[in-house]
C-alpha cells in the first residue's frame, strides 16, 4: 500500500523535548474499544482501565551509549565520522550506520577516543559492518567510555544530550544492555504506578527486544512492499511464555507496553496465539491487514508521520481512526514522540460474521 496514506501534519511545538515529571503524570489518550471512541485520560488511570488478570508486558532492554565519534584513517588521509551501532553480530562485530557514509569503505580503520578502533568489513549504503579491536565485556566498557546516549534525531537536532537524559531515557525495567533506542512506552511507569496496578490484580511480565537505530529511519519508499525493515534481536523466556498463555486461558488480556514488546510477541506467537520460548532476530513489519495473534491491548506513544510505527498502530485499529485520534491529540495539545504522552489502543469490537 502507498506510504503517503500514513502521512499527517504535526506542529513542531507538539514534539516533547523532556519527559513528564513525574513519569506517570503523562497524559494518555484511550482509543476504542468501539470505533471512533476517544477518551482523554492519564497514565495513572491504567489501574482503573485494566482488569484483574490482565498482564502488562514490559521490554527490559537497556539503552547503551551507541553513538560513537571517530577518526577514519586511510593511508595519510583522515576524516571525522559518526557511527551509530544498531545490531550486534558477535563479541567484536556490530552492524552500524555511518555518517557521512561516503567516508567509509571496506578496509578503512576508525579510531575512537577510548583507545580502541574498528575495521570496516563491508558497507551497503549508510549501513556498515565493523570489527572492533576489543571484544566482549572489554568492548562494552570501551563503548561505554567513548559513546554518547543516542537521543532520537527529532530531539537531538533541537538540544544536546545531558545528564538528565541518562536517567530519563532508561525505563524502570532496563536490565539487559543492547538497545540503541529506548522502548519509550515503558518510560511512563513508576514504582507507585506498578504498586497500584498490582493492587488491582494486574500482573506483569518481561521480554527483551534490543531496539535498533532502524526505528528512527524514515520510510523513503513510495510503497510499503518496497520498505526494508532492519532486524533486531529479541528473546521471550519460557517463564514469560507460560505466564502469558496461562493468563489468556483464564480470560486475561495481554497488554503490550510499547510496539517493541508487541513486535517481539507477534514474532514469537504461533498462528493460534500460543507462545513458547523464543530468541533470535526479527524484522517483522506490521501494516494494516495484519491479524494480531498474541496481543490484545497496546500502550504506546505517539509516532512519526509515515513511520513504520504509525503503520503498526493503524493495523491495530484502522488508519482513518488513528488519523482522527492523532488529530484529536494535536488539538488537545498532547505531547508527541519519545518523551511525549501515551496512547492506549483497546481491542477492536469483533464484527458479527
Amino acid at each position: 500500500m502507498r506510504v503517503d496514506i500514513f502521512d499527517f501534519e504535526l506542529p513542531e511545538e507538539r514534539i516533547a523535548l523532556r519527559p513528564a515529571r513525574p513519569r506517570d503524570a503523562a497524559r494518555m489518550l484511550v482509543v476504542g474499544p468501539d470505533k471512533g471512541r476517544l477518551e482523554d485520560a492519564g497514565v495513572r488511570d491504567l489501574p482503573q482501565i485494566l482488569k484483574p488478570g490482565d498482564v502488562l508486558v514490559f521490554n527490559d532492554t537497556k539503552v547503551i551509549p551507541a553513538r560513537l565519534r571517530g577518526t577514519r584513517k586511510r593511508e595519510e588521509a583522515e576524516a571525522q565520522v559518526e557511527i551509530m551501532l544498531h545490531l550486534r553480530l558477535g563479541p567484536d562485530r556490530w552492524k552500524a550506520f555511518a555518517r557521512p557514509a561516503k567516508r567509509l569503505r571496506p578496509g578503512d580503520r576508525v579510531d575512537f577516543t577510548a583507545g580502541f578502533h574498528a575495521l570496516t568489513e563491508s558497507r551497503d549504503g549508510a549501513e556498515t559492518v565493523l570489527q572492533f579491536s576489543a571484544s566482549g565485556p572489554a568492548l562494552d566498557a570501551a563503548i561505554a567510555a567513548a559513546g554518547e546516549l543516542p537521543l532520537p534525531p527529532y530531539i537531538a537536532s533541537k538540544r544536546k544530550t545531558d545528564e538528565e537524559d541518562k536517567e530519563d531515557y532508561q525505563t524502570l525495567f532496563a536490565d539487559r544492555p543492547g538497545a540503541v533506542a529506548a522502548p519509550t512506552a515503558g518510560l511512563h511507569f513508576t514504582p507507585a504506578l506498578l504498586d497500584a496496578l498490582a493492587g488491582r490484580g494486574v500482573e506483569s511480565a518481561r521480554v527483551t527486544l534490543h531496539v535498533g537505530a532502524g526505528t528512527f529511519l524514515p520510510v523513503t519508499a513510495e510503497d510499503t512492499d518496497a520498505h526494508k525493515m532492519h532486524a533486531e534481536w529479541g528473546e521471550v523466556s519460557a517463564e514469560t511464555a507460560a505466564k502469558l498463555n496461562e493468563a489468556r486461558a483464564r480470560g486475561g488480556r495481554i497488554v503490550s507496553v510499547g510496539t517493541t514488546s508487541l513486535r517481539l510477541l507477534e514474532s514469537a506467537a504461533s498462528e493460534d496465539g500460543h507462545l513458547a520460548a523464543w530468541s533470535g532476530e526479527t524484522d517483522i513489519f506490521i501494516t494494516p491487514g495484519y491479524r494480531f495473534k498474541a496481543v490484545d491491548i497496546l500502550m504506546t506513544n505517539f509516532h512519526l508521520p509515515k513511520s513504520t510505527l504509525f503503520m503498526l498502530v493503524s493495523a491495530f485499529r484502522e488508519t482513518e481512526e488513528m488519523k482522527a485520534a492523532y488529530a484529536h491529540a494535536i488539538g488537545a495539545q498532547y505531547r508527541f514522540y519519545s518523551y511525549g504522552d501515551a496512547c492506549l489502543l483497546m481491542p477492536k469490537e469483533q464484527d458479527d460474521e
